[in-house]
């Protein structure tokens, strides 16, 4: 369908036809297409088209009650990391990423979000203590800070000021290179109102911190240090970049300078000279100073570390107290960072990484915790980025008393208790790395029930016992989490590479992992081999102790899960692989020893000329095996040949699971351990179905073949083709080209030519969908259990099921269930089908199993003549049952140019009354956009641009729940959460006591960044707005989204949130970056010079929004 310019009757006849004869539905009058704005991948809400022919101003309204766009929280751990930082006073910790996005964390709940306008390597960050502000420095050596304000009490994550340094020859008083060009090292001091800068070239600048400008007369030039220094020491030779810059706890006007050369320098600021020198000879790493200030300790890069005494002998001091190499006496790696933190009881804590004899296990990643006597070695699987102590910053306590070592690592986040014996590792509510294992499927549970949930939550806790003597809980613990309790519990399900399934508390902002189900156990692997090996190496020295939970290495590629299924209910899952196993499992709460039976079903059925040339299948254990309490599974179904599990799906009412692969679908009673049917949809030609995903014989030439065949086929004339479906598409292409009178041209909208796909297509025997209903099949007068199976070639198969009735409650009878296919439907397109669902006479889907007989959601109108919804990847189809005939029919790819990739039902509630809802389809494309269409008319609503159409894997992995939000990869490691929903929305609401004074003399216009700018592989959204000179918001952004004040420059059309304002909405994201909108801004000169009229101009209140 066009953007633009559509008419009403004509848009209403393409759409329906016909068929659009009864203008009513549940969902509300005919109505046209409400088309959202594709400037941007940020647009809150679609924006209606004005002027339309039978627009109903009624029903524009309830849609925007209806639904709203909003990415609202990223789930998950920041990929690739880069720095980090701690406020011991707040309790809140800050990540920076390679692609410029700032983190911060605290009590679960607690996010902030910011994004640095270059994309650029955040490489260090700083609190300032207690006061909600960070300053961040890039690898471009351009300085940021960053403030948590707060409007209508709830707080969100601004930048505040930025700063670049000049760069002009002899800017450090050396007369040298360009000093300043790369700031090395950042250092807060006097509270956090000024910084010390160190830089490559040597030279210290001091910088004030409120206003981001360069003190001048206080640069500290090496020659300044050089001139304190003995004239043996200096023979010519420079002292390199500035390593290390370290404040003094109790004496802010102190400075220890730490030089790559391995000069210490302890600098007085205030007497502007050299307190003390220490003349170091090894290349320096990193310095700690101890907390009374009479110890350093400094760690050099042959991996040794010196303790040298600050306050007694003479300056300069040419040797340390003491010097070891802890892992020597072969070369070591460097130490890249040390702390020396005292303890009560006399002794101290040295924590370091790195070190690692060179030759051994120069590859680990290793943080090295020495205490007294004990020394313990933490081996990680990811490179380490930075780590911090929690411990007691108070300058009146004489003691650090470490509490907590938190560990950031590129793929996980690990905090180790330091005050329980052994160290153990305290598990996170959130940051969990969703990519321990590779991810790869997901599913959504919702309105989870709670003794359900308690069972869930108790076999994760066995799994992971906490030590009883463990006092510590997670020590990341500010502000507060505002957001209300959720109404119902949200389960999201992820399968891994490994053969695992995750499931995440993913109710709230915070996502929590609560168990893991492991499926590896029942097959047998080379896995063991591997364990007995670690086993046998861990009492060698270093003393190695494994931490972290990143493992991407599979044991076997075979484990890989593709497709889970959970039933609520009954605490039955399925979970299907790449090798075609299909387990049953069952929820237990204690641990048991049992045998798993297994079963095979063939879905070749017999056929010849097919050989499977992939992967084998995998060996399953026998005889009676341990599990613990959790999903324990029952039965394994083997399918064969052992290609990859394509569609799944459970019902456990009826104790039945159907499955599909590459090659047809199987039934299988579970209750009686019988397969019920298995049928081969392969098509004579499918022969790359054979070849499986892990097989490296698929043939290059028959690839180009079957392509250039396919281009043939396509450039046929139809008068070769046969009388047969696409003699019709041509007939129906014609029409379309015969219509050229003006009117139709205007009143019509576009429709693509959709040329069909080849019966003979490689892999059009996938089967893409499988689903169970209770519905009329063989006549109108009788309803009862059916299965429905969709393949990649367009076809629909529906099975009659004869399933016993269960008596009173209790387990149906030990007779066989029986299948007969009742009806067979060939889509004209051939176009792969995507989902099926019935139905009832209401136009409401079906229920899900027991959700009726246990009188948990309404029973299914009986009455009524039913129908089944068929989406495939080009178009929606609704066909009346039992008859199957067509009644409604949406054609997506026709209209629209995309494909669907992704569809769901879901209901979306209302924000102004809370009794009305409507279900609707939710489906998404190949370009990254979500539809959402009225049920059963099929009138499209609304949609976004949701995904980049270039995120392929984001694209792939996106999953809907049944309440109008949705779950979709914008990493390895992270889930962006977003809302289709006007109502159900889950974003972070949180406030934190912050205690700064806003100077009104300080910085004039500010540059503001929205609450959230997404993620930089993701949609960023940017708000820019002036502030006025007391550093307060201008009046014209206090008003909510739903008054906005009418800006002086809007780049694209404001959108309207009606469930929330822009006061509240903390965390929305949208899909431009300032790239994408370069055309509109002008250049970079103009920008800036704007930027400065701005700031020179304080009386005018200008709101930019970029949504």
């Amino acid at each position: 369908m066009r953007k633009d310019g559509l008419g009403g009757p004509a848009a209403q006849r393409m759409l329906g036809g016909s068929t659009f004869a009864s203008p009513a539905e549940p969902g509300g009058p005919v109505f046209p297409h409400c088309l959202a704005g594709r400037g941007g991948a940020g647009s809150a809400r679609a924006h209606p088209l004005v002027g339309l022919h039978g627009a109903d101003p009624q029903r524009e309204k309830l849609k925007q009650e209806l639904f709203a766009f909003n990415k609202t929280v990223e789930h998950g751990f920041p990929n690739q990391p880069s720095a980090l930082a701690f406020d011991p006073e707040l309790r809140i910790m800050a990540i920076g990423t390679r692609s410029g996005a700032v983190k911060i964390y605290g009590a679960p709940g607690v996010e902030f979000t910011g994004l640095h306008r270059d994309t650029a390597t955040v490489t260090q960050m700083h609190f300032l203590p207690g006061q909600g502000r960070l300053l961040t420095l890039l690898d471009d050596s351009s300085l940021h800070l960053w403030e948590i304000v707060h409007h209508n009490g709830c707080a969100h994550l601004e930048e505040a000021l930025n700063f670049q340094p000049p760069s002009r020859p002899g800017f450090d008083g050396a007369g040298g290179p360009l000093s300043l060009a790369r700031v090395t090292v950042v250092l807060l001091v006097a509270a956090g109102d000024m910084a010390a800068l160190g830089t490559e070239g040597g030279s210290v600048f001091f910088l004030d911190v409120p206003t981001l400008t360069l003190l001048e007369g206080q640069t500290l030039a090496p020659d300044e240090v050089l001139r304190s220094v003995p004239d043996d020491y200096r023979c010519g030779k420079a002292l390199g970049p500035v390593e290390s810059l370290q404040g003094h706890l109790r004496d802010p006007t102190k400075i220890l300078i730490g030089y790559s050369r391995g000069l210490l320098v302890i600098w007085n600021q205030a007497a502007q000279c050299a307190d003390r020198v220490f003349l170091g000879n090894q290349q320096l790493e990193s310095l700690c100073w101890e907390r009374s200030g009479s110890t350093l300790v400094s760690s050099h890069s042959d991996g040794s570390y010196a303790v040298w005494a600050a306050d007694a002998g003479h300056s300069p001091m040419t040797q340390p107290t003491a010097a070891t190499t802890p892992y020597g006496p072969f070369p070591c790696k460097a130490i890249n960072k040390i702390l020396w933190r005292n303890c009560e009881s006399g002794d101290h804590f040295i924590i370091f990484s790195g070190g690692m004899p060179r030759a051994s296990y120069g590859d680990r990643h290793c943080v090295s915790v020495l205490r007294a006597d004990t020394l313990v070695t933490l081996d990680f699987t990811s490179r380490i980025i930075d780590f911090f102590t929690v411990h007691s910053t108070r300058p009146e306590d004489e003691f650090d008393e470490p509490q907590a070592l938190a560990v950031l690592l590129e793929e996980e986040l690990v905090v180790l208790d330091l005050q329980t014996p052994g160290w153990p590792a305290v598990p996170a509510p959130y940051l969990a790395p969703l990519h321990s294992s590779a991810i790869t499927c997901s599913a959504h549970v919702a309105n989870v029930p709670a003794k359900l949930w308690a069972r869930i939550v108790s076999a994760g806790e066995q799994q992971s016992p906490q030590p009883a003597s463990s006092a510590l809980s997670w020590p990341i613990t500010g502000g507060r989490n505002l957001a209300q309790e959720p109404s119902q519990r949200g389960l999201l399900l992820t399968g891994h590479e490994d053969g695992t399934v995750r499931f995440w508390d993913a109710s709230g902002v915070a996502l929590r992992p609560l168990y893991k189900l492991s499926t590896a156990g029942l097959f047998q692997t080379d896995c063991e081999h591997a364990d007995s090996l670690a086993q046998a190496a861990e009492d060698d020295w270093p003393p190695f102790r494994k931490v972290g939970c990143f493992d991407p290495y599979s044991d076997d590629p075979r484990l890989g899960v593709q497709k889970v299924a959970l039933c609520k209910y009954t605490a039955q899952m399925v979970v299907a692989g790449t090798a075609g196993q299909v387990l049953v499992l069952e929820l237990s709460d204690v641990p048991s020893e049992q045998a798993v039976s297994v079963a095979s079903v063939d879905l070749l059925q017999d056929r010849e000329g097919f050989t499977w040339k992939g992967h084998e299948r995998l060996s399953p254990r026998t005889g009676p095996l341990p599990w613990p309490a959790g999903f324990q599974p029952r039965v394994l179904v083997q399918c064969l040949p052992p290609a990859a599990v394509t569609a799944v799906t459970l019902h456990a009412e009826w104790s039945l699971v159907a499955f599909g692969t590459s090659h047809g679908f199987g039934l299988f009673d579970y209750q009686r351990r019988s397969p019920v049917l298995a049928r081969c949809t392969l098509h004579p030609n499918d022969s790359l179905a054979m070849e499986g995903p892990l097989s490296r014989v698929k043939s290059l030439k028959k690839s180009l073949r079957q392509s250039f065949r396919r281009i043939r086929k396509s450039r046929v004339s139809g008068k070769k083709r046969a009388t047969n479906a696409a003699s019709k598409l041509q007939e129906a292409n014609a029409q379309l080209a015969e219509q050229a009178c003006p009117h139709d041209v205007d009143m019509t909208p576009v429709q693509r030519r959709i040329e069909p796909r080849s019966a003979d297509d490689s892999l059009s025997g996938v089967v893409r969908c499988l689903y169970f209903a209770d519905t009329f099949l063989r006549d109108a007068a009788h309803h009862g259990p059916t299965m429905w199976a969709g393949t990649n070639s367009g076809s629909v198969f529906a099975y009659a099921l004869e399933v016993p009735p269960a008596a009173g409650g209790e387990k149906r009878p030990e007779r066989a269930v029986e299948a007969v296919l009742g009806k067979e439907v060939q889509l004209m397109h051939r176009a792969p089908v995507v989902a099926i669902a019935v139905l009832d006479g209401r136009g409401r889907p079906l229920p899900e199993p027991y959700e009726a007989s246990r009188d948990l959601a309404q029973a299914p109108d009986m009455q009524g003549g039913h129908a089944v919804l068929i989406a495939s990847e080009e178009q929606f189809k609704v066909f009346t049952l039992p008859k199957v005939s067509a009644k409604t029919k949406f054609k997506l790819t026709a209209h629209e140019g995309c494909r669907v990739r992704k569809v769901a039902l879901a209901t979306f509630a209302s924000v102004a009354c809370e009794d009305y809802a409507e279900t609707c389809l939710a489906c998404l494309t190949n370009l990254g956009d979500v539809h959402v269409f009225s049920v059963p008319g099929l009138r499209p609503q609304v949609h976004y641009s949701c995904i980049r159409k270039e995120d392929i894997s984001g694209i792939a992995s996106c999953v809907f729940t049944r309440h109008g939000q949705g779950f979709y990869l914008i990493s390895p490691s992270e889930f962006e959460r977003f809302s289709l929903s006007a109502r159900n929305i889950t974003e972070p609401l949180c406030s934190l006591d912050i205690s700064w004074p806003r100077d009104t003399t300080r910085a004039s216009c500010r540059l503001r960044e929205s609450p959230k700018l997404s993620q930089a592989n993701g949609t960023p959204g940017i708000v820019l707005a002036s502030r006025s000179r007391d550093g307060s918001p201008d009046p014209g952004r206090s008003k909510g989204a739903d008054t906005p004040e009418p800006p002086e420059a809007m780049l694209s059309p404001m959108s309207v949130d009606s469930a929330t304002s822009a006061d509240t909405t903390l965390d929305t994201t949208g899909d431009v970056t300032v790239e994408d909108v370069k055309d509109f801004l002008g250049s970079s000169e103009e920008s800036e010079k704007n930027l400065r009229n701005l700031a020179e101009d304080e009386a005018r209140a200008c709101a930019i929004l970029i949504k």
